[in-house]
Formats: structure tokens, C-alpha cells, sequence
């Protein structure tokens, strides 16, 4: 799914043109909005010289931080907003075992060996996720079922031998059919497959939690510090920030979200949008909603799931608008669509949007991600492009790759989720 959309704020509207503005998102993010500044990180004036440098200072930064950090490397973080301001603040965060592309498609396109392992290792991903969560305090984060239902009849056929084929991996699933869909779910349609793994959390509280804590331990960690340049060398990098500041690293981490791909000359992902909005805490209850998060098998597909203070958050209606200006104005419009959408699937709860927002992502053709070095520039300067909508599980397993492939071990991941997979 694609959970790194972005926000813009709207009281009881659908959104409200302010003088804020940022290329990720529109407008605030909501995250931010919940949680507010939850600390300030200083500007780097002085020069470093680290095992790791990470620029960005998302979600995807911190989990690759810390593990980083837990293997003994000596690590340091720029990020060029506050931390956590850029999509990780509006990342409809759910946490999935289940790829954009269904399992059985992805064997055909990386063999049923890699596609096995990919998938395994987010199920086990999404269980990291939730304990890291839960040994911070105070960060919002909960299991949850997955439920994918057939969104036409003729889908059904391609579901059913899906759910045969993740079975037979392990993968802990049922298939349900139509009339305990609609007797469970309220939901009219012919299959669904209801996974046991999945989760949600917030990431701007994980990301601001992880980064703190890393700090106490020491590690460098800077917002409002911008990288401007890097040169490669022998062994490491020298990079240039737009302060009286530099650092020479012996690996530069790229983890800048869709922004990553301005250091490439080869185009390796789709940036496209999605739109989203959450309503205010239901007063009748959530139903299966309570425990289940839901989407569907068209693509682009439509998403949805509960918050820990009884609110529903629904996502969807991609395209191919990456222009700000033009994705800004079409938030209202896209709300209003995935409201009718949903009030006529589940018709019992109340779909009036209290936030909405739009944001760009980006997508590659097989829906893995991209984790280490690029030829373009050597293998010292690696990239960490959690693409897709498995962004945060994706991110977890890049920082295990990472963890283990700067230290000169192997990852049974490392291969299929690097550029030589091309």
C-alpha cells in the first residue's frame, strides 16, 4: 500500500489553501498535528567524521540509525527540515506483510525463491516493527488483522490461488468467503484473504522516539542541516552541508524518501500521488474496523484503518500528478470521492473527513525496494528508497541489510533488494 502520503489541514472541510508549503505534502502534516514539535535538534557547525552518515530524517533514517547504531557503527544524521517533517509526518503508517505486488505475480517476475524470502521477511519485519514501538514509551502502536478482499468478481479466481500459494510458505492466513464477508465485515464481495500479521503505528512519534534516545547514546543527530554535495573517495565520502560544516564518512546513506533519485542519472522509480483523509473518533464503535484494516485488489486501490483514539483513516485514489500546485488541488475532489467510496462499502460509519491531504511517493516496477550502492557513484554511497506501500516494513529490513553489508557480512536480502536486480 502506499502509506507515505502527506497532509494538509482542514476543520471540518475538506482543505484550506495556507501559506505552508513543502514539495512532499500538502500543507500540515497530520502526524505533526497530533503530536505537535516534540523537540528540536541543532544545526551541525562543526566537522564529523563518522563510520555513517545518514541524510534524511524520516522513519526510514531512524530505523537504519539505530540499528546501525546497536552494531557498534559510529553514526551521525542530517536532515534538512525538523525531523520527521517530510512524508514520514504523514505516513498513513500500516504495517504489512503483503507486497503491492501479490505474491504469486512477484515469483514470476524474481522467482519464487526471492519472492518467498521478500515476503517472509516483511511478515517478520512487521514484528520488529511493533516490538521496536513498544520499548519506546508513549508511541502509538497496535496489532492488526489484514484483510484483502476481491474488489470484482472476476478476481476471485487470481485470490483463491494466491492464498494457496502464501499458505504453503507459512504465511498464517484465511480465505474468507462471501457470506462471512458480509456477515464479519459488512462487506459485499466474493473472497477475501484475512492475514494474521499486520499493525499500525505512528511514525512520527517512533522516528522522534528513536532519534532522541540515539541522541542521549551520543549520536549525532541535526535537522535544518542540508547536504549540498558529496565526493567520493578511496574509501569513504566527503560531504559538503550548507553550513560551516562537513563530514567524511566512510559510507554516505541516502534516505531521503522519493527526493533520493535527485542523486541518480537513471530514473529507478515512478513518483505518482495518493490522497487520503481521516475522520473524527466514531461515536458508534468501528466494528471489524476495531481490529482489522482493510483494502481491496484493484489497483489503485483503496485502504483504510483504525487510529488508537477511534478514528478511521482512508487512503487511495493515486495518479500520476507529482506537480504540488496541481496535486494540491485536487485534495477536495479526491476526498469527496473516496467519501462516497466508503459510505457506500460501509455504509454504518460516518465518513466525514476532518483532515485530508495529498502526497507524492514513489513506486518501482516490482514493488521491492532499493537498499546499498549505486555504480553512478561507487560503493560507498548507498541509497535507501523504502518505495512502495511497505515503506516502514521495507525500512526495517534495509536497516538489517545495511547492519550487516557496511560491516562486509551478507544479507539473504541484500541482492534481490539492490540496483543489480535490474
Amino acid at each position: 500500500m502506499h502509506h507515505y502520503p502527506a497532509c494538509r489541514c482542514i476543520a471540518k472541510s475538506f482543505h484550506t489553501r495556507g501559506e505552508f508549503r513543502l514539495d512532499l505534502k500538502s500543507g500540515y502534516p497530520f502526524w505533526a498535528i497530533k503530536n505537535g514539535l516534540i523537540a528540536a535538534f541543532p544545526k551541525l557547525r562543526a566537522l564529523l567524521d563518522v563510520d555513517a552518515l545518514i541524510v534524511g530524517g524520516g522513519i526510514t533514517a531512524a530505523l537504519i540509525a539505530r540499528q546501525l547504531d546497536a552494531v557498534g557503527m559510529k553514526v551521525a544524521v542530517v536532515e534538512k527540515r525538523d525531523i520527521g517533517w517530510g512524508s514520514t509526518s504523514a505516513s498513513t503508517a500500516l504495517l504489512q506483510y503483503e507486497i503491492d505486488t501479490e505474491y504469486l505475480e512477484l515469483a514470476d517476475l524474481v522467482g519464487a525463491s526471492g519472492a518467498k524470502h521478500a515476503y517472509l521477511a516483511c511478515v517478520q519485519s512487521v514484528l520488529q516493527v511493533q516490538k521496536i514501538a513498544r520499548s519506546y514509551r508513549g508511541v502509538e502502536a497496535f496489532p492488526l488483522r489484514s484483510l484483502y478482499y476481491a474488489s470484482h468478481f472476476w478476481h476471485a479466481p487470481r485470490l483463491r490461488k494466491e492464498y494457496a500459494a502464501r499458505e504453503a510458505i507459512g504465511i498464517d492466513l484465511d480465505l474468507v468467503e462471501a457470506p462471512q464477508l458480509r456477515k464479519k465485515f459488512g462487506i459485499d464481495a466474493s473472497v477475501g484473504l484475512l492475514s494474521k500479521t499486520a499493525a499500525a503505528v505512528d511514525p512520527y512519534q517512533l522516528a522522534y522516539a528513536i532519534f532522541r534516545r540515539l541522541r542521549k547514546r551520543g549520536v549525532a543527530v541535526h535537522d535544518h542541516t542540508q547536504m549540498t554535495g558529496f565526493t567520493p573517495r578511496l574509501n569513504g565520502v566527503d560531504v559538503e552541508l550548507d553550513s560551516a560544516a562537513s563530514v567524511r564518512c566512510k559510507h554516505l546513506i541516502l534516505a531521503c524518501g522519493y527526493e533520493s533519485q535527485n542523486w541518480l542519472a537513471q530514473s529507478v522509480a515512478n513518483n505518482r500521488s495518493s490522497y487520503a483523509f481521516i475522520t473524527d473518533p466514531q461515536d458508534q464503535g468501528l466494528g471489524a474496523l476495531a481490529n482489522t484494516m482493510i483494502w481491496e485488489s484493484a489497483r489503485p486501490y483503496l485502504y483504510l484503518r483504525r487510529t488508537r483514539d477511534g478514528r478511521v483513516l482512508v487512503g487511495g485514489e493515486d495518479d500520476s500528478i507529482d506537480i504540488p500546485l496541481r496535486r494540491d488541488g485536487r485534495v477536495g475532489a479526491k476526498a469527496e470521492r473516496l467519501r462516497k467510496r466508503m459510505e457506500k462499502l460501509l455504509p454504518d460509519l460516518n465518513w466525514t473527513p476532518a483532515f485530508a491531504w495529498a502526497g507524492t511517493f514513489a513506486e518501482t516496477k516490482d514493488g521491492l525496494p532499493w537498499f546499498g550502492p549505486h555504480e553512478q557513484h561507487g560503493p560507498h554511497v548507498h541509497f535507501a528508497m523504502a518505495y512502495g506501500g511497505n515503506g516502514i516494513t521495507y525500512s526495517q529490513i534495509g536497516a538489517e541489510i545495511f547492519a550487516q553489508s557496511l560491516r562486509g557480512e551478507s544479507h539473504p536480502l541484500q541482492r534481490l533488494f539492490s540496483f543489480k536486480r535490474r
